[in-house]
């Protein structure tokens, strides 16, 4: 059986618990909500409710119907990007972004002609503050970050940013793709606008499932990027302004919310601090261990203090694919190549072949590193000629 190191792509397994509250509304449940006031419908109203609750106290944030639904994490910064940005207004963002980011910018700059800036981070994977306060501008409008790299795994400064952005009046959103269920996130104290998650990484969630946590002042600016159904205000053509019915047309993933829900109460109850002192060690066992091993160069923090689990590395002398291939043929799931991330890439230095990555999870054991490591020994044994 594999060994399955592939977690800052989805995790898996997933709780016992997630999958059987999925099972038992497909099974028991199955309405759609706000479509009908049948059982099935207001059980399933009730159940998005409290997983609206359960979003905005795992972030601290007091207004669950702020607490938006989308399919996934893109869906969800792409509706903010496009929703908030006009012509000529001014966005930074960094050069470790996943292209969920980066490419609705783009788009944004071509389309709309704004002004985007790509703040340079240091080959470690960090960005530095004042690097972004000394580029605002007067029509800056956003600055937009990932919180931690999917590539390398390094948390960035977030909370001083965030400062930046609250003295400077700017809009600041961030990914917490590769954070969220992982390290603590604070809506309040890290002054943030707007917060997109995903449900299928360190949730526990399934895939397909996603959202975002917008303040009361970005949604007074930010239009809705998809129309349609809502099940309310039935008799107007218009779209809902009010939340969450303005960024949710269509029927929502509800067997996909229900699972959420459930991660994050399998987190609560496992406790998140539990969580990440466990991925912690890990993550530092594999990594020292690669170390150790010799002629294997590793990205990002070396003091493997300031990171998520994600680490990457390349084998001296070998592409990364056939170094990718040799780990799975041995049983090491894993993910090789760009990540969807060039830009980090070229940050880094592995640009364009890009790296091989192992990222752990909380369901993960002291043996799967073991055996991880023996793998990665036999690999450096027999690829390199």
């Amino acid at each position: 059986m594999n060994i399955y190191l592939d977690n800052a792509s989805t995790t898996f397994p997933k709780p016992k618990s997630v999958v059987d509250s999925m099972y038992n509304y497909m099974v028991n449940v199955g309405g759609n909500a706000n479509r009908s006031n049948n059982f099935n419908a207001l059980e399933s109203n009730r159940e998005i409710f409290l997983a609206r609750e359960k979003i905005a106290k795992f972030f601290n944030f007091e207004k669950i119907e702020n607490v938006i639904f989308t399919n996934n994490i893109t869906t969800s910064l792409n509706i903010l990007i496009k929703g908030l940005l006009k012509p000529n207004d001014h966005v930074l963002t960094s050069s470790l972004e996943h292209n969920s980011v980066v490419r609705p910018l783009i788009s944004s700059k071509e389309k709309l002609g704004i002004d985007l800036e790509f703040v340079q981070a240091s080959k470690e994977g960090f960005v530095n503050p004042k690097d972004f306060e000394k580029r605002i501008k007067p029509n800056t409008k956003l600055i937009i970050l990932t919180h931690a790299s999917n590539v390398i795994g390094t948390i960035q400064p977030i909370k001083e940013i965030g400062e930046i952005c609250k003295e400077h009046n700017i809009f600041f959103i961030i990914d917490s793709a590769q954070s969220a269920g992982t390290v603590p996130i604070d809506f309040k104290e890290l002054n943030l606008s707007a917060l997109a998650f995903t449900g299928h990484k360190s949730l526990f969630g399934p895939q397909g499932i996603g959202g975002f946590i917008i303040s009361d002042e970005l949604n007074e600016v930010c239009t809705p990027f998809i129309e349609g159904g809502t099940g309310s205000l039935s008799h107007d053509i218009y779209q809902p302004n009010f939340l969450p019915d303005k960024f949710e047309s269509g029927t929502l993933n509800i067997p996909g919310i229900i699972g959420l829900s459930a991660g994050i109460d399998f987190i609560n109850n496992e406790g998140l601090e539990k969580i990440s002192k466990k991925n912690k060690a890990l993550y530092k066992k594999l990594s020292k261990g690669l170390l150790d091993i010799g002629d294997y160069i590793v990205y990002g923090d070396l003091t493997f203090e300031n990171s998520t689990t994600s680490l990457s590395f390349n084998l001296k002398g070998v592409d990364p694919s056939e170094l990718a291939f040799y780990l799975e043929d041995n049983g090491i799931s894993n993910r090789s190549g760009l990540h969807c991330a060039p830009n980090c890439h070229k940050t880094i230095g592995s640009f364009p072949s890009g790296t091989v990555r192992l990222s752990i999870s909380y369901f993960n054991t002291e043996d799967d590193i073991d055996k991880a490591l023996e793998v990665l020994k036999s690999a450096k044994k027999n690829l390199i000629f």
